[in-house]
């Protein structure tokens, strides 16, 4: 099964670029330019890991983390930003982020990323059952 990839940014021409870049790898991809958005869309549908850019209008990157993080906790949430500052990423794996890479992330690495998320979501959904159980 491919796995389900939503991408937020609000750069529409980096957004498509790299949507089409992932799709022609076999993946299923949804994209938005607005936090918002992705929200709603999360809400909406299930997605394997949501690539999402740090710095947009209205909500930022730990704000959305958060909101979507409480709506579906199993979902993996990788940051993108234009400078990757050490505290930041420390402060978005706190709230639960896989990874914060920098932009343009090297396709090879955003790939094995994408595919170590679906890994790590498997784990957290097997968690949870086993919770129920």
């Amino acid at each position: 099964m491919s796995e389900k990839v939503l991408i937020v940014d609000d750069e529409k021409d980096f957004l498509d670029i790299i949507a089409e870049r992932i799709r022609a790898r076999g993946m299923d991809v949804s994209t938005t330019t607005s936090a918002e958005d992705a929200i709603h869309m999360v809400e909406e549908k299930s997605y394997d890991v949501i690539i999402m850019d740090f710095m947009m209008p209205g909500m930022n990157g730990f704000q959305t983390l958060k909101a979507i993080k409480e709506k579906k906790p199993e979902v993996q949430i990788i940051l993108l930003t234009g400078n990757v500052l050490e505290e930041n990423r420390i402060e978005a794996k706190k709230l639960g982020a896989l990874d914060v890479i920098e932009k343009p992330p090297d396709l090879k690495d955003l790939i094995q990323k994408i595919k170590k998320a679906k890994k790590a979501q498997r784990t957290v959904r097997g968690k949870k059952s086993a919770k129920r159980k």
